[in-house]
This record gives structure tokens, sequence and C-alpha cells, in this order.
């Protein structure tokens, strides 16, 4: 909130970045789990001695925000999701500490996966993924809650059913329509959970299971089904498809955001004078580029969601 200083409206807030922490549980039976979060933490306080009257008293140090994760991570006997790590953060700050009036963490989830030898999981092997895991808990004193859980990195291809035709197109258009190319994006994603406090959050929060559960609709809306497949008219019908399908699954999401860069496949055709057709493109050869690329993203709510 902005506060009246020398006739100017100032706001402020300070934090630490970029705080990285390991994690590892080992169970009776000598299986391991680990997580890997990469932390920004930002505490909205009321510590404004320090930038008018040199007064640092009412300053909460980013180091000792620092050191804070290492041990609340310490503190965490059981394995717990990355929402659950955020809220504990943020409700820590803001009790704890009586200038903090809220707390902002994000948190990015490094995809470590367990392996599999021999078709058998291992106890304690995990290899680097792709996509990240991602949240955002914002945490006030009196425990009103907003949470945002999201993917990063999600790469998908299709090396057909997918065209775009029908465009506008005047003296600047080049592009040419087809029912017929590859396309691919990156996916983006943010949702928004419906808990507007701690205290409403369920007992067992399955913050995982939901994180896999929507990334399963998204890829499953995007691709069809394994066979036939299903036609993409553009990136934005199957963009809005994929928002409308996890609404539909998922009661406990109040609103999603999708970011979807058209990464292009360019048809490769190859001609010389001297040699005539070099390569003849027959929906087989292209060239990988992502830049410039298209930028397609929206938001698809309920209509009570505050997204």
């Amino acid at each position: 909130m902005a506060k009246e200083l020398d006739g100017y409206n100032f706001e402020q807030r300070h934090g630490k970045s970029r705080v990285r922490v390991a994690r590892v549980w080992q169970s009776k039976d000598g299986r391991h789990s680990m997580v890997e979060w990469n932390i920004n933490i930002s505490l909205l306080s009321d510590c404004l001695a320090s930038y008018v009257r040199d007064d640092n008293s009412d300053i909460v140090a980013t180091d000792t925000m620092k050191n804070t994760v290492y041990a609340k991570a310490k503190e965490c006997s059981k394995e717990l999701s990355v929402e659950e790590f955020a809220i504990l953060l943020g409700k820590h700050f803001t009790l704890y500490y009586p200038q903090v009036t809220s707390a902002i963490i994000k948190i990015v989830e490094r995809p470590w996966e367990r392996v599999h030898i021999d078709g058998q999981p291992h106890n304690h092997g995990f290899k680097l993924g792709s996509e990240k895991h991602t949240t955002e808990a914002i945490v006030q004193k009196s425990g009103v809650l907003q949470l945002t859980s999201g993917i990063e990195g999600l790469a998908l291809l299709k090396t057909t059913k997918s065209g775009f035709e029908g465009f506008i197109r005047d003296k600047y258009t080049a592009l040419p329509e087809t029912r017929e190319r590859m396309v691919a994006t990156e996916v983006t994603a943010l949702w928004r959970y419906p808990y507007e406090s701690i205290s409403s959050i369920p007992q067992k929060p399955l913050f995982n299971e939901r994180y896999l559960d929507v990334k399963k609709v998204l890829m499953d809306t995007f691709f069809g089904p394994p066979k036939e497949g299903v036609y993409s008219p553009s990136v934005q019908s199957t963009l809005f498809h994929m928002e409308k399908a996890v609404l539909s699954r998922f009661s406990d999401i109040s609103g999603i955001q999708l970011q979807m860069p058209n990464i292009h496949f360019l048809p490769v055709n190859l001609s010389s004078k001297e040699n005539g057709t070099i390569v003849k493109f027959e929906d087989d050869v292209y060239l990988p580029t992502d830049e410039p690329h298209g930028s397609i993203q929206a938001k698809l709510t309920r209509f009570w969601s505050k997204m």
C-alpha cells in the first residue's frame, strides 16, 4: 500500500531472490525423495524509517530471509509440495515479524525425476527432466491467501493435423494459407486455486497430483487421440480448448492463463540456376526457428474468480 511522503506516494518492498535449496527425505525402506527449489521472497513491511531516517531497526535483513529458507526446509521432516512450502514461508514471515504485513513467495521447482533401471524405480537415482513446476503464494498477516501454480517450459509439437487459413490479407501479407503444417509451442501455464485463506486449504492438499493432472489434460487436448489426433485450425483455437478442458475437469481451479508462442518449422525449398531443384518440400524437410515467433496468450476464468 502506498504511503504519502513529502507530497508523494511511496511504495516499497524488499526481499531475497534466487535462494536455491535442495531437500532429501529418506523413508524407512531406504527409498529417497528429493526436491530442488529456486525461491524468491518479497516482503511488504512497515520499515519506512529505513528509507527516510536512516533507521534500520524495522528491517528484516535479506540474509536472514535466506537463512530462514534453509531452517524451514530442515524442519520439514515429511515430504511436501512446492505450494505447501511457499505457504509455510509466507505464514512464517507474516506471523514472526510484527512489521511484515504481506509476503510474496515465488518458487520454481527443478524437474528431477526418479530413474528406472530394468523397469524398476531406483531408490536414490534421479535424472533432470524438462518442464518446471512453479508457484506463487501471497500471504497476508490476517491469513488471507492468493495461491497460483503453474508450468514452465512444456514443449509440445505435432508434425501434422494443423493449419492456418482465413486470416486478414492485405498488401503486407506474405504468409500462405495452409491446412497442413507442423505446429510447435512451449507452454507457460498459470492456474489459480480458489482458496482465499490459509485456513480454507484442505488438511491433505494434493497439489503435486493436481500439477500432474493439469499437465496431462493440457497435453491430451493439444494432441488428441493417439491414432487420429485432433485438427488445430490455429494456436488460438487449441489454446482455448486446452484452458476450457482444465476448468471443465477441475472444480478446484478458478482460472487458468496460457502463453503459447508459435515456434516455427519453415518448409525448406532449395534451387539454383545451375542445378535447378535441390530440395523440394514434401512435408518432410524443415528449418526450425524461434526468432521471430508468434506470441499467443489468453486467460479463462470462472465468473467469480479473482485471477
